[in-house]
């Protein structure tokens, strides 16, 4: 939805002020998360913004099929290195085996055929931003697991999250963004409530299992998204996506196997 819109900013706003929107009713119905999990909530919102800047200067500068694949594979590598560090989660060696192997289906999958040199500029944005993504990967299960309710923490979360991109975007680009948001409302909300409920349901996930795991987990989306295509849209499974199908499937395996 945001790559294909016809400004990144613009399209971001609405859907993580969609995001907002369509969580504030939860608020009634969760309890206040406990007092040690609120500064988590600061640092995933902070870490948050620095995700969506990273995200459209990566869009912006570069294929989706270049930056998606650099932001969604990497990620699961660097949480699990930060996760042995900060949360001292172990993962065995068929766990590395499996994210290995989801990561790299991952890029296989998604990465396609690029027409001309790579920008190094949307390299650093992706690269930059994986890390972005695993450090709020491990602050929102640490968060969430501290927070006594981990669907609070995740209310919680996407409301205030929705505070300061609204607050800059009306400072800098009120008439745009004010526009953007009564011409695609419909979008905003329904990519805001997908990208809601994907993410709830992975920080919940890390409650249960190590946040590694799930962040690894969290990627098989790219798989379900490739079936899809192939068999909705026609798309070709070239024998390179084969591979990336056949390296997610063993990885999850190996996950499971673990």
């Amino acid at each position: 939805m945001i790559k294909g819109g016809n400004d990144v900013l613009l399209d971001t706003a609405a859907i993580v002020v969609g995001a907002g929107l369509v969580t504030v009713p939860f608020l009634f119905l969760v309890p206040l998360p406990a007092p040690a999990s609120w500064p988590y909530i600061g640092a995933s919102v902070a870490t948050h913004i620095a995700y969506y800047y990273l995200m459209i200067n990566a869009y912006r500068s570069g294929d989706l099929s270049l930056v998606y694949p650099l932001m969604r594979g990497v990620a699961p590598l660097i949480t699990g290195v930060l996760g042995i560090v900060t949360l001292r989660e172990m993962p065995g060696a068929l766990n590395w085996l499996g994210m290995l192997l989801i990561s790299a289906g991952v890029v296989a999958l998604a990465l396609r055929t690029v027409h001309h040199s790579p920008s190094g500029r949307a390299v650093g944005f992706a690269l930059m931003n994986a890390l972005v993504i695993a450090v709020y990967t491990i602050i929102d299960g640490t968060g969430a697991r501290l927070a006594g309710d981990a669907w609070a923490y995740i209310v919680w979360l996407f409301v205030l999250d929705a505070l300061p991109f609204t607050a800059y975007m009306l400072a800098r680009h009120r008439a745009a963004f004010v526009d953007v948001l009564n011409r695609r409302r419909t979008r905003g909300l329904v990519g805001g409530a997908l990208s809601a409920g994907a993410y709830a349901i992975s920080v919940w996930a890390m409650t249960k299992a190590p946040v590694a795991l799930v962040a690894s987990l969290r990627e098989t989306s790219v798989l379900f998204a490739t079936l899809i295509g192939a068999r909705l849209l026609h798309e070709k499974l070239t024998p390179r996506r084969w591979a990336g199908v056949i390296a997610v499937v063993l990885g999850v395996v190996a996950l499971k196997a673990a």
